[in-house]
């Protein structure tokens, strides 16, 4: 609902942008194209994410939503940089918008995107919180549109229209940018925020029989499903106290913001290495 909602909202938007003659309606048009991908990705994801593991995604498909949140930016990154191309020069020669159109297109777009973004409030997946955040952020964006095209009617301060269009795109670029570096950093396997290796480490060896650990690895599926691998080297222990290492060891884990972990027991001078000899 929410996506289509945005999609006709945005063929309109791009109509009245053209009608009023204003650029920052027109590349607020541009920023609701991109969340039209942003909620098309993630009404998709949403199903796909349905089908679980297979013999094709052991881990499941939780990885495609970050894949359409990368790629989105990308196409959001280069058409405010084509909006900034066409708004820096008008901002020396800017001309007059048509400020009344623009006060209804505006009230229009906080009607819409309000009412998408309440469709989406209680959402409790990441793809649904993620897209309602988005939503707001046009909240917001069409409040300004109306508070400029309101300034413009009323003061003739025509130079406002670009400017606006020049802080939009600067808007989109900065949290477009921010995306893509998330999503490069989930792609290389970076450590996840708020995972502290070294505060693992220090956790792990508190547990009873615990001597030391190594090959300890951390990344995200998705940028919110954490998975992490490690090593504990243990003394001599039963088979029942190996169990319970284990089991204290994944309850450590877990407490630390880890959903999936991999542990390997060795004992006290074994070497896990290839050498079996």
């Amino acid at each position: 609902m929410a996506f289509l909602i945005n999609l006709a909202f945005t063929l309109v938007e791009v109509a009245g942008g053209w009608w009023t003659g204003s650029i920052a309606v027109l590349t607020d048009a541009l920023h609701d194209a991109g969340d039209c991908l942003v909620l098309g990705t993630a009404w998709y994801l949403q199903r796909v994410a349905l089908k679980g593991r297979d013999a094709q995604y052991s881990y499941g498909y939780g990885r495609f939503s970050m894949l359409g949140g990368w790629l989105t930016s990308l196409v959001l990154i280069a058409g405010a940089v084509g909006m900034l191309v066409v708004s820096v020069p008008k901002v020396l020669h800017p001309e007059a918008p048509h400020t009344t159109g623009m006060m209804g297109i505006a009230l229009f777009g906080l009607a819409m995107n309000g009412l998408a973004a309440w469709r989406l409030h209680a959402g409790s997946t990441l793809n649904e919180r993620g897209a309602y955040l988005h939503l707001l952020e046009d909240v917001l964006g069409w409040a300004a549109v109306l508070v400029g095209a309101v300034l413009i009617h009323f003061t003739g301060w025509v130079v406002l229209d670009p400017l606006l269009s020049v802080g939009i795109s600067g808007y989109i670029l900065f949290n477009a940018v921010g995306t893509l570096r998330r999503g490069t950093a989930i792609l290389m396997q970076h450590v996840p925020e708020g995972i502290d290796l070294a505060a693992v480490r220090e956790r792990l060896l508190t547990i009873p029989h615990v001597r030391d650990l190594h090959d300890q690895h951390t990344w995200s599926l998705d940028g919110s499903f954490v998975v992490h691998t490690v090593h504990l080297v243990v003394a001599d222990v039963e088979h029942r106290e190996a169990l319970d290492i284990k089991c204290r060891a994944r309850e450590v884990l877990r407490a630390l913001g880890i959903h999936h972990a991999t542990i390997e027991l060795e004992w006290e001078g074994e070497d896990c290495g290839t050498n079996c000899s």
